[in-house]
């Protein structure tokens, strides 16, 4: 062989192995027309190779045979190979195919082939034998003249179908590194070859590209022929999609050398398979997914519910009075419309939930996952009022409110189809009753939904008629015997049901999304107790409040402002604690610690409450900058009889204080109890053996006079 074409070729010396058949059995043809792709590397043989049906159409046929045959290697015309012999040895062929399907070992036979009917024949030599499927015929055909003019004359005939080749090859070293390119291959890429020569195949891949090669390199290695899509990087940075079919190039005495791989750019069908594929999935206006991948997506969701034995929420979402707009404003204004309904939809869920649009003003949204259907509420009521709002327009403003319909599977309905009707029906019970509200499909449901509905309209007239009052549990110091803290808890003096706790309302304001505007209120009053306490106790004083998972999601803005009134007040940022539950930090823990992170930069004080149950992680405390840890109160009713409870106490009030955190026990019951903590060191303490909520007045007399208790 040409020692310059070895030179820049190096791993193509075992493809021409005597042209036998031995080189191609390491590979067999396979069993189905993705497994004959990765044989497409047979493409590079300098001697020509062909995939035969029984009938001896070409299937298959690499880029010598195709040149030899004159025929597109595709071969769109079905032709068969017979018809290239000449006709003189039709008979030998024939009886040479035979043996070949009969036989388990390759046959040879010699004869002469016509690349045009008019043309004189020329003599070949052929190998045949059927593949491993048993389906196919494989066979190779050499030029029959001198063994030194056929390596010359394929070692010619190779290098210029290289050279002009339409598809790129790529070959690697063990390495993985570029040891040859041909020009196409580097047009491809926008590099010249010289730029290409060295590099690793990394370098012209994303991320996502070089994990797929880490994970079939060895595949490779091992001798498995293969074919795959790969995202590749241009020179300007623009992607190429190429599919690359690679074959294993192992040396005489079976080392891996390398790959050599035959490239095939497919952007552009790519491109417009993902358009095609878009279009038929996704609106075109609001970009959301449209009826037929809703109905997929809806099936999908069904079958992991069932799976996972956990509810699914369907949302029927009508747009009211969108018609009008339609019909005033024109129909350019009622798209604006549309797509502002479907940004807005989508605020009101999390981004795993499908939120579609159906046509004309009718969406969907599909809320998977649920272990229970009470958060529905509060999505169904923060939808219809972000719905609600007037949607500002080019010269214009429109005014649209939703009738929402909602089904739970599988409470209502077991399949997509019957989860859709149902849904849907529900939609139009809210229509009926009146429009800008939902209604649940399930009557029992649709009843506990309107007593929610309700209290929430309560709720929103107690904070306009001061219904609500703050109540203050004192935290001693267990050091001095001073109450030197409190805890506010919000109580909601009903003008019928009297005075109610937290529990009986607060899910309530959470379904209805009044956490913020109640969490406002309480935080301004307890700044101003807060003040007054400050007056009258000292200037450390602190009060703490509860947060939920909804006001640490809150805007900025909103702390900013509680801050601009303490500083009204001449109160310290400090004074006031803000207690979290480690629950919060599961929802959204980057978000929480960024927003904690906020929190004490401006001063405010940060307490972990209820800690040691739950998902509790002593990470909490490093990473999300906790002030105070309060211990819940399970560690502390068994204190005085259970030695292994105080060693636990003890363990983690000294980690605490190593971490530079204090300390405060919950549900304080006994004096022992109150003894034992002070003994292990704890800071603080809270509970009924020192009293329980009390209003305001009575914690400041109890704050004057001192605890006997400690005395």
């Amino acid at each position: 062989m040409d020692k310059t074409m070895h030179a820049e070729l190096p791993g193509l010396t075992v493809l021409t192995e005597e042209a036998g058949m031995a080189p191609y059995a390491a590979s067999d043809y396979g069993h189905d027309a993705d497994q004959a792709y990765f044989n497409d590397i047979y493409l590079l043989a300098p001697v020509g190779y062909f995939v035969l049906s029984f009938d001896t159409t070409i299937l298959q046929m690499n880029v010598v045979g195709a040149d030899l045959l004159g025929i597109a290697r595709s071969n769109p015309e079905r032709a068969g190979l017979r018809q290239f012999i000449a006709p003189r040895f039709y008979d030998d062929f024939d009886g040479f195919l035979r043996r070949a399907i009969n036989s388990g070992q390759p046959e040879q036979c010699d004869l002469q082939m016509l690349r045009t009917r008019n043309q004189q024949g020329f003599p070949v030599s052929l190998r045949a034998s059927v593949d491993a499927s048993g389906q196919a015929i494989r066979v190779v055909l050499e030029l029959a003249e001198g063994k030194l003019a056929a390596l010359e004359r394929s070692e010619e005939r190779f290098r210029r179908i290289v050279h002009n080749a339409e598809e790129g090859i790529w070959e690697i070293d063990a390495a993985a590194r570029t040891s040859f390119v041909n020009p196409k291959m580097a047009q491809m890429l926008g590099y010249s070859i010289e730029d290409m020569l060295e590099q690793p195949l990394v370098a012209f891949m994303d991320e996502e590209g070089r994990s797929i090669l880490e994970r079939n390199i060895a595949r490779r290695q091992q001798g498995l022929s293969e074919r795959h899509e790969f995202k590749f990087l241009r020179k300007d940075g623009s992607d190429l999609w190429a599919t690359l079919a690679t074959n294993p190039i192992f040396d005489a005495d079976g080392s891996y050398r390398g790959a050599l791989a035959l490239v095939t750019d497919v952007t552009a069908s790519r491109a417009s398979a993902e358009l095609i594929w878009h279009q038929a999935n996704f609106d075109a206006l609001t970009a959301l997914p449209n009826r037929h991948m809703f109905n997929d997506r809806l099936g999908q969701e069904i079958k992991k519910a069932r799976r996972e034995g956990l509810q699914l929420a369907l949302l029927f979402i009508d747009l009211d009075g969108f018609k009008e707009v339609n019909d005033t404003l024109g129909h350019q204004q009622g798209d604006a419309v549309l797509v502002e309904a479907a940004r807005r939809i989508g605020l009101c869920v999390r981004s795993s939930d499908t939120v579609a649009r159906l046509g004309g003003d009718e969406f969907t949204v599909i809320l998977s996952g649920l272990e229970h259907a009470h958060g529905v509420d509060r999505i169904a009521e923060s939808m219809l009022a972000m719905l609600s709002r007037p949607v500002p327009l080019e010269g214009a403003q429109a005014t649209v409110s939703a009738s929402v319909g909602i089904a739970l599977y599988p409470a209502d309905a077991a399949s997509p189809e019957d989860l859709l009707r149902s849904a849907d029906q529900a939609m139009y019970a809210a229509k009926q009753g009146g429009r800008n509200r939902y209604s649940y499909f399930t009557p029992d449901l649709q009843l506990a939904a309107q007593a929610r509905q309700q209290v929430t309209l309560d709720l929103r007239s107690a904070l306009a008629l001061e219904q609500f009052e703050l109540h203050y549990q004192p935290i001693v110091n267990l050091q001095t015997g001073r109450i030197e803290r409190a805890e506010a808890l919000l109580r909601w003096r009903h003008p019928q049901r009297g005075l109610l706790a937290p529990a009986e309302f607060l899910p309530f304001a959470e379904a209805g999304g009044m956490m913020l505007e109640i969490g406002d209120w309480v935080f301004r009053q307890a700044a101003q107790q807060a003040r007054r306490w400050q007056d009258e106790l000292g200037s450390g004083f602190q009060v703490s409040i509860n947060q939920s998972a909804a006001q640490l999601r809150g805007d900025t803005a909103l702390y900013v402002d509680w801050l601009q009134h303490a500083a009204r007040l001449g109160l310290p940022p400090r004074s006031i604690v803000l207690e979290i539950t480690e629950g919060v930090l599961l929802d959204g823990a980057a978000r929480a610690c960024e927003r904690l992170r906020d929190l004490r930069e401006m001063g405010l004080q940060v307490a972990l409450d209820n800690f040691g149950t739950g998902y509790s992680s002593l990470s909490h405390l490093k990473h999300f900058g906790i002030d105070l840890l309060k211990l819940d109160h399970s560690f502390i009713q068994h204190l005085a009889s259970d030695s292994g409870d105080l060693a636990m106490c003890e363990a983690l009030i000294v980690m605490a204080h190593k971490l530079g955190l204090r300390v405060v026990a919950e549900g304080v019951e006994t004096p022992a109890q109150s003894g034992l903590l002070a003994m292990a060191g704890c800071d603080y303490a809270q509970g009924f053996v020192y009293a329980g909520v009390l209003p305001a007045a009575e914690l400041l007399a109890l704050a004057s006079g001192g605890l006997s208790l400690l005395n």
